[in-house]
């Protein structure tokens, strides 16, 4: 009954400390999101100011490095998110871009949706997150080259197999570059509930045991 209680209390405070960390999470997002995109240039940033921020950027996308990031369901459905390196205006420096969402072709998930990728200079806009999410891995992971199909990258991963020197973030592109993709980037505050919901359950599990100990206690005593 010890051991039953301690893990169901240790369990449930650890959620409540995770719904904490996203209620944090959204205040910096929303504080942040309100101010007036930042231009992004080619002169280093800090991810930790930045993180959550609307920015702007003017260059052109690397075409020959497309990456595919694999398991990214919208709405029940397979996808990807295909990324780029953005070459930053007047600067050999680069930035990672999340483009957007693209389907898997359910008879053969090797099959990538072709997509149009804007030519010459352009500006997008964005959300600088620091990485594009993790999701279990699957297997062994697949050699980071152009065109691959990933389970999870960050930023440096990708700068020393590219060779590319590269600002430390990832932009979430929201503009629309014409291009057919969906943008329903997910939000990284999302899952309050869901921890709080969590907690009660590791509760009332710890809150079970002692009553069941007590019951059958009182009742084995009595006899």
């Amino acid at each position: 009954m010890l051991a039953v209680v301690a893990i169901g209390v240790a369990l449930g405070t650890w959620q409540l400390r995770r719904a904490d960390e996203k209620r944090a999470i959204e205040a910096r997002l929303t504080a942040r999101q309100a101010q007036a995109p930042l231009l992004l240039t080619a002169a280093p940033v800090s991810v930790d100011d930045i993180e959550y921020r609307r920015v702007a950027v003017r260059g052109a996308f690397d075409r020959d490095w497309p990456l595919y990031l694999d398991n990214r369901p919208i709405a029940g459905n397979a996808g990807f998110y295909l990324l780029m390196p953005f070459k930053i205006a007047g600067s050999e420096r680069h930035v990672l871009v999340a483009r957007g969402w693209i389907p898997v072709d359910l008879h053969n998930r090797n099959k990538l949706q072709a997509v149009d990728t804007p030519t010459g200079t352009v500006e997008i806009e964005g959300v600088a997150i620091r990485n594009p999410g993790r999701v279990l891995q699957l297997g062994t992971a697949t050699l980071l080259q152009p065109g691959a199909i990933l389970q999870n990258l960050t930023v440096a991963e990708f700068a020393a197999a590219s060779k590319f020197d590269m600002q430390a973030l990832v932009i979430e592109q929201t503009s629309d570059t014409l291009d057919g993709m969906l943008r329903a980037w997910p939000r990284a505050s999302a899952g309050i509930e869901r921890h709080l919901g969590y907690a009660f359950q590791w509760y009332a599990l710890a809150c079970t045991a002692f009553l069941f100990f007590v019951v059958t206690g009182f009742r084995r005593g009595t006899k």
